[in-house]
């Protein structure tokens, strides 16, 4: 009887945690994204990239695993994607480097973590989850983060294995452009001003995860450090609202607090995910002029991904096991 009631116990187990909603959403950067300059084949690259990482979130999730490791797992997939501006294929600074940032918050614990101007771990995302959980700081920097990471295991990488033609090319127009303006920094345009990775999930045990990284601003300099790593504006999840991960303008989303502001209005003001996401990135965003957009998900699996720019690669899988998969202004 007694290895019976075990047996039970542990197939009832494995029932509920098969039967428990989970859902996630991720975006791989927001911008001037055009159908009409989108080739066949280059539309089916990204939309394939998308609907691998959000498949493979989702099977982590419905498996059982916690939140933060299917986000980690999940933005990992696009880091190491030549198409996206995070980790391999992230956008050169002004001295022709690459400079990453990433953070990870966890919406039941609210703990969080984030590393900014990384360049020598081969993912970023890895390292914000260590500073997360095996530090007790939020945001570590620089060298200090990295020494922190490869202390602690992390793989270390030459800079140059971000490396992409096709982003020394963006540098080198993004230059040209400021000597021709006599202008040091500030004019960079359109798709050069963001880009980024997220990923945002209810898992099995309820809680709300979100997680970002990106490469940043094209010829960026001076150490400039976007959104991303900001706990509050690129990224925020608190179990009583909502979780998010941002993609945009990053001197716009870290002024205007977006990611917490979507959360914070559920909370406060009782709005659905749905209308807090749309308020933020619609309303006040545009208002402000600040381009981009959100992926959020709440403590129901509700998801939210709302744009102001010309499209956003997306993905999503809900709480049914529907599929989305997305790129430009529906």
């Amino acid at each position: 009887m007694a290895v019976l009631f075990l047996v039970n116990n542990a197939f009832a187990a494995e029932s509920s945690q098969s039967d428990a909603k989970v859902a996630i959403a991720i975006h791989g950067g927001a911008g001037t994204i055009l159908k009409s300059s989108m080739t066949p084949e280059k539309e089916a690259a990204y939309k394939d990239k998308l609907r691998e990482a959000v498949t493979h979130g989702y099977s982590l999730l419905k498996s059982g695993a916690k939140g933060e490791d299917a986000v980690v797992e999940t933005i990992k997939i696009l880091e190491l994607s030549p198409l996206f501006n995070a980790g391999i294929g992230a956008v050169y600074t002004y001295e022709g480097e690459h400079e990453l940032d990433a953070s990870i918050m966890h919406g039941g614990s609210k703990n969080a973590g984030a590393v900014a101007g990384i360049k020598t771990i081969k993912s970023p995302i890895e390292a914000a989850r260590l500073v997360m959980n095996d530090s007790p700081h939020v945001m570590l920097s620089g060298k200090g983060a990295e020494a922190f990471a490869i202390e602690s295991g992390l793989e270390q990488v030459d800079n140059h294995i971000f490396d992409t033609e096709f982003r020394k090319q963006a540098l080198d127009k993004a230059k040209a452009r400021m000597a021709q303006a006599s202008a040091g920094y500030g004019t960079q345009q359109g798709n050069e001003r963001f880009g980024t990775v997220g990923a945002v999930v209810l898992d099995s045990e309820g809680n709300i995860v979100a997680g970002t990284s990106t490469g940043g601003m094209t010829a960026k300099r001076y150490g400039r450090i976007g959104d991303s790593p900001v706990i509050g504006a690129g990224t925020y999840a608190d179990n009583d609202s909502c979780a998010v991960s941002a993609t945009g303008h990053g001197e716009f989303f870290i002024r205007y607090n977006v990611a917490a502001d979507i959360c914070a209005r559920m909370k406060y003001q009782g709005l659905s995910l749905s209308d807090a996401a749309n308020v933020v990135v619609n309303d006040v965003l545009v208002e402000a002029k600040g381009d981009g957009g959100v992926i959020a998900i709440d403590n129901k699996g509700n998801i939210a991904m709302p744009f102001n720019s010309k499209g956003m690669y997306r993905a999503s899988i809900d709480t049914a096991g529907k599929v989305t998969v997305a790129i430009y202004q529906d």
